[in-house]
């Protein structure tokens, strides 16, 4: 079907992945629990062109270029894992002053989630869960004799936007339904914001150990 060589496998293996938590999902859950749904699907929209740009660049072979080249590789793993762990570091800062009292609830927002969608943007592009995907796993469902590959490829990134679609609505409505005691709770929302910014450094961590296989 469109050149796609098992699509069964290829969808099962894109929902458990899609599942796994990673900077994408964490951010968009943050943003909504902090900010209401209307600004959890605009980081969404972040994510959404993010995951274009990455299936683009699997499609244009992307693989084959870092594999040749291991030094911008090495690149792409040392500035993304930079960037994830400032996002985590500002997050526990944030946490920090306001489980001290010395930071407002809506300047904390301001601070550490302004610019969802260009913030959710860049994470995408970083994120190590989303670059081995798009650069290994998802190429390898392409028929190389199907003779319009860019169908396979189109198929293949609607299959995976929308099961992102479907987990990120998901995420976004529970998120929004914590906004309320986070706004209430100070201290509460002080642990979670450290928690995200845990797990931020941690994917940081991850993006600098990843390779291409």
């Amino acid at each position: 079907m469109l050149g796609i060589t098992d699509l069964t496998t290829y969808l099962l293996g894109t929902i458990a992945i899609v599942l796994l938590p990673g900077p994408n999902s964490m951010f968009v859950l943050a943003v909504a629990a902090r900010r209401g749904v209307r600004t959890g699907y605009a980081a969404a929209c972040g994510v959404f062109v993010g995951d274009t740009v990455l299936m683009t660049l699997a499609a244009l072979g992307a693989a084959s270029l870092l594999k040749a080249l291991p030094a911008l590789f090495l690149l792409i793993k040392v500035v993304g894992a930079a960037y994830l762990a400032w996002v985590g570091l500002q997050l526990f800062k944030s946490a920090l002053q306001r489980w001290r009292g010395q930071l407002p609830a809506a300047h904390a927002d301001a601070q550490d989630l302004r610019q969802p969608f260009h913030k959710a943007l860049v994470i995408s592009l970083l994120n190590p869960k989303a670059i081995l995907f798009f650069v290994s796993f998802f190429i390898q469902f392409v028929d190389p004799a199907y003779p319009w590959p860019a169908l396979t490829f189109l198929g293949l990134g609607a299959i995976a936007q929308c099961c992102s679609a479907i987990y990120l609505s998901v995420l976004i409505f529970a998120g929004a339904r914590l906004a309320a005691a986070f706004a209430a709770r100070r201290r509460t929302a002080s642990l979670a914001s450290a928690g995200v910014g845990t797990l931020f450094l941690g994917f940081g961590a991850k993006l600098a150990t990843a390779s291409i296989v």
